[in-house]
């Protein structure tokens, strides 16, 4: 049977990072899905494992043959999923997760239509941003970036699948996981490879 696609989208100081961690820690049958990315390798990081790593050219050459389902430029730096691996990975059977903001998660769906799409959000703006600021890492100029581009991502809920309000952490990870496990059992998912065993001798 092939796997899954997961995609999750969600503001900066929703606590998506550690709701996937220990969603993955769960499920061994979940994986982070590997980008290709032009930014050097920081400490401890392994080139297919972490990001394959590739140069600007490189890069190029994936994003402008169509061969990356999604990609980004942040920092300076690009970032994107190739279309082939995502197939292999999905051809063996496993399911991946994705970490995406709003347009990486549109591109990808556009390539994979049978994704499941989850949104992540605090329970209210003023949680969002109390979060953010309880971070006490970040200048004036980046909290309101942050919270400008949260406002922007929030706009882009309803074409989502799913939405989960993490205003309590187990809670969350409980709707998550449940998430995954409905998209599993989904009749057009696992009825054709069923379909034989209740064909009439």
């Amino acid at each position: 049977m092939p796997g899954e696609i997961f995609v999750v989208t969600a503001p900066s100081g929703t606590g998506k990072t550690t709701l996937l961690k220990n969603l993955i820690a769960a499920d061994p049958r979940l994986k982070f899905s590997i980008s290709y990315t032009t930014r050097p390798p920081r400490p401890g990081e392994v080139s297919g494992r972490d990001y394959f790593f590739v140069s600007p050219g490189e890069f190029a050459r994936l994003r402008d043959s169509g061969a990356l389902a999604e990609w980004v430029e942040q920092f300076g730096y690009g970032y994107g999923t190739s279309k082939e691996w995502i197939n292999q990975a999905l051809e063996s059977g496993q399911d991946l997760v994705f970490d995406l903001d709003t347009r990486g998660a549109r591109a990808l769906k556009e390539s994979f239509p049978q994704g499941t799409l989850i949104f992540i959000v605090p329970p209210n703006f003023q949680e969002l941003e109390r979060r953010l600021k309880g971070r006490g890492d970040m200048d004036p100029q980046e909290l309101a970036r942050r919270l400008e581009q949260g406002r922007d991502e929030i706009k882009e809920i309803s074409w989502y699948d799913y939405l989960i309000v993490n205003a309590d952490l187990h809670l969350a990870l409980e709707q998550l996981k449940a998430i995954v496990t409905a998209a599993r059992c989904r009749a057009q998912r696992v009825w054709p490879g069923m379909k034989g065993l209740f064909t009439s001798a």
